[in-house]
């Protein structure tokens, strides 16, 4: 069992910037992927990364989000660039099964 911690969620102004972390318990050699959910709305893929950097973008961030990860410290990055007011919504790390318990992104117009 491993548990994801995510963490640098917060208030900012549209065109800022956030970066989210998440911090996995034990080793998380896997394709990991960055979640959000709106209020009202499903959960959406936003980001994914494999064991070996490869990357993939839903088309609402691409060229504004970084997916990134450490193998070594077992921690997976999302850089959020040019933030959106429609980018407000918690996100979630996910990784294999396991699931963080999400970190609120807010972005003000």
């Amino acid at each position: 069992q491993v548990q994801l911690v995510e963490s640098g969620g917060g208030l900012v102004q549209a065109g800022g910037s956030l970066r989210l972390s998440c911090a996995a318990s034990g080793s998380i050699f896997s394709i990991a992927r960055w979640y959000r959910q709106a209020p009202g709305k499903e959960r959406e893929l936003v980001a994914t990364i494999t064991r070996g950097g490869g990357t993939a973008y839903a088309d609402s961030v691409k060229g504004r989000f970084t997916i990134s990860r450490d193998n070594a410290k077992n921690t997976v990055n999302l850089q959020m660039n040019s933030l959106k007011p429609e980018d407000t919504g918690v996100y979630y790390c996910n990784v294999f099964v396991w699931w963080g318990q999400g970190t609120q992104v807010t972005v003000s117009s």
